[in-house]
């Protein structure tokens, strides 16, 4: 997908992919693809065949679509599997006069979907993901079949733990994340209840390895709106006061329940706004679920896929 971009950009951007992604193959075996944003160009995987029914997964902050690589693995064969890299992130460039506010991040999600002309979707969403896939599913709740939720959030709640707070201090913040990856670094042990291995660690870490290359890390933190003077309130909010339009599409919610950050508020407020969901609780998982929990998030996964796209029973 070249967006209409001269191909040699395209085959470079395409090329440095797959230099960062060579030494951990073994773990994300996966062919790059790009789609030229408004702002850069954006990495995405699409494994399985295309005319399949579609899962789209949609990271957060501070990982990338490595974090899908067993959801990708386990379902490519039967479905069409695409997980993004948010710009910003991961393969994806790393603009540095990009907005990296929420609204930016579905404006591109959104070009992408309608470049490619997704439809019959299941969103895979986590962390920051479930406000950018939900802020697209608002906007095209037509082509939106399913939802599997986990530990993530699209509604305000005005709270922050101390950790990610501190990553918000003027001049601190900076240094700690873009200057020490403290942000992603800090999550290969503090976002699992499972050690890591050092091929996952590594995987995590790859694109991350530089002050220009960790600008994203940053600016996510910056966008968590903790008041209404804050852009990005208002566009959190009528998100929310839009997911009663997908109230009867088929959800799914798979939830670490040892998660420090979207803590069990969060689960709280799903259950809230969709209270006929199927709803898997993992007691012994951290927020990055599908490192801890594959084994038993991912048959949950895949019987909710096979229920077919009909309206929960009340």
């Amino acid at each position: 997908m070249t967006s209409g971009k001269p191909p040699m950009l395209e085959d470079a951007f395409l090329e440095q992919a797959r230099k960062i992604t060579e030494p951990f193959r073994s773990e994300y075996d996966f062919e790059p693809h790009g789609f030229h944003a408004a702002k850069g160009w954006m990495h995405y995987v699409d494994e399985g065949d295309a005319a399949a029914e579609t899962m789209l997964c949609v990271h957060g902050n501070p990982s990338w679509s490595f974090y899908y690589r067993p959801v990708i693995k386990a379902f490519r064969d039967k479905y069409r599997v695409v997980a993004v890299d948010n710009l910003g992130c991961g393969l994806s460039e790393k603009p540095q006069d990009f907005g990296y506010t929420l609204k930016d991040h579905i404006d591109n999600l959104e070009a992408l979907v309608l470049a490619l002309d997704l439809t019959d979707i299941t969103l895979v969403l986590h962390d920051w993901g479930g406000a950018i896939g939900m802020g697209l599913a608002v906007r095209h709740p037509d082509r939106i079949a399913k939802v599997m939720l986990g530990n993530t959030s699209a509604f305000l709640v005005p709270r922050l733990p101390f950790r990610i707070a501190i990553c918000r201090w003027p001049f601190f913040g900076a240094l700690a994340l873009r200057g020490f990856n403290g942000f992603a670094r800090a999550a290969t042990t503090m976002a699992v209840e499972k050690p890591m291995s050092d091929m996952a660690k590594r995987g995590y870490l790859a694109p991350y390895d530089s002050w220009h290359n960790r600008i994203a890390q940053h600016r996510f933190v910056l966008d968590i709106p903790m008041k209404p003077s804050h852009p990005t309130w208002d566009v959190i909010d009528q998100i929310d006061k839009g997911l009663p339009l997908l109230k009867k599409k088929p959800m799914a919610i798979a939830w670490g329940m040892k998660d420090w950050c979207f803590s069990l508020v969060f689960l709280g407020g799903w259950r809230q706004r969709f209270p006929r969901a199927k709803v898997l609780e993992i007691p012994d998982a951290g927020h990055y679920m599908w490192e801890d929990a594959s084994d038993v998030a991912l048959p949950f996964l895949a019987k909710f896929m096979e229920a077919g796209n009909a309206a929960p029973t009340k």
